[in-house]
């Protein structure tokens, strides 16, 4: 099963693709959508059309992406939930299901802690995908999103596959 892992962003958007072969993992692909534009709506559209392509060129499976936290700047937060927003959208217009996790769950399924730093999470990806070479640090924690998926996620995403092709 093919697996794209979303790290929204307003300017930096990390995706990162994995194939999924019973309990191995392989890196397929991994880059950084950057927002482009004056204004919120450009970057939105820039995004959306970066990601559209990704999703186009890789034909993922399945999709997942990393939940907002919210934090004390509510405009940042707000700002930050448009982005995922695309995240969200460019999978689901192509018939791909989207799973969400929260940071920690990422975290403590990659590193086995749930407050690991973004060194510690490239790090453990590079455990997992030796010799990867990433986009930067935004594709190392879409990777490391698209494994979580593929530790939880799996099987719900497998059933739809199933409950599509009977359908």
């Amino acid at each position: 099963m093919r697996i794209i892992g979303i790290d929204p962003g307003l300017r930096n958007l990390g995706w990162g693709v994995i194939d999924v072969t019973g309990n191995r993992l392989f890196h397929v692909a991994n880059g950084i959508c950057h927002g482009v534009g004056e204004v919120l709506a450009e970057r939105l559209l820039s995004l959306h059309q970066q990601l559209s392509e990704v999703v186009a060129t890789h034909a993922p499976a399945a999709a997942a992406v990393e939940q907002t936290f919210v934090n004390k700047d509510g405009a940042g937060t707000l700002k930050l939930g448009q982005a995922r927003g695309i995240a969200l959208l460019v999978p689901a217009q192509a018939g791909i299901p989207v799973g969400e996790y929260a940071p920690n769950t990422i975290k403590k399924t990659v590193v086995g802690v749930g407050h690991a730093d973004k060194a510690q999470v490239a790090h453990m990806v590079r455990m997992q995908m030796p010799g990867i070479e990433f986009a930067g640090p935004d594709a190392a924690d879409a990777l490391a999103i698209a494994i979580c998926h593929a530790h939880h996620g799996q099987c719900s995403a497998l059933s739809l596959a199933v409950a599509r092709a009977r359908a």
